[in-house]
């Protein structure tokens, strides 16, 4: 059995980073409440996820296991200068207007359930379908876990599936709040 490690990313890692989250996402809640119309689903989708992507890896909070298959994406604790990496911020985005305005209320409804407190943030986690079950989700994971722990701070994340929940919590996540957006149901996570 060889040994599979989680590495910070790259932006060579772009392309099959987008390929996973697209495809992880595919039937999500939150993606489908963004991106409704199935015929532009899978463009809009990758345009949004390459730009989670872009907005993190140069940070280096994108951790990958094998390539891509297993992607988290992290936001670090805000700045001493009050500039929030963690921060609710305007996407900008060549997407229809509707889908803008649906990632902007989402996005405000989940930044206000967020502690004020400094905090890392878990943006996305995603693994390729083709490889779901070998726990590289939890191992793409642990590195902004490790982060977040040796800074002595709690981990946040969101989900819109409530059987990821059960899933969160074999991991050390508890439900802190639950809220809602335009009738899709949230659940805000913490660890640490």
């Amino acid at each position: 059995m060889s040994h599979t490690e989680v590495i910070q990313a790259t932006p060579a890692a772009r392309e099959s980073v987008v390929e996973t989250v697209v495809s992880a996402f595919a039937a999500d809640p939150a993606f489908r409440y963004f991106f409704p119309d199935e015929a532009t689903f899978i463009d809009q989708a990758a345009a949004f996820a390459g730009y989670l992507f872009d907005q993190r890896v140069h940070r280096g909070t994108v951790w990958v296991v094998e390539n891509g298959a297993a992607v988290a994406m992290w936001d670090g604790p805000r700045t001493s200068d009050g500039n929030a990496a963690n921060g609710h911020e305007q996407i900008t985005l060549d997407l229809p207007k509707p889908s803008l305005e649906r990632l902007d209320r989402y996005g405000a409804v989940v930044y206000a359930a967020l502690p004020p407190r400094p905090h890392w943030y878990l943006g996305v986690l995603a693994t390729h379908p083709g490889y779901a079950g070998r726990g590289w989700g939890r191992l793409a994971m642990t590195a902004g876990l490790d982060l977040a722990a040796a800074a002595g701070l709690p981990a946040y994340l969101e989900t819109t599936k409530e059987r990821n929940i059960e899933l969160y919590r074999k991991a050390g996540w508890h439900v802190t709040e639950s809220t809602v957006v335009d009738g899709l149901q949230i659940w805000v996570m913490r660890h640490g």
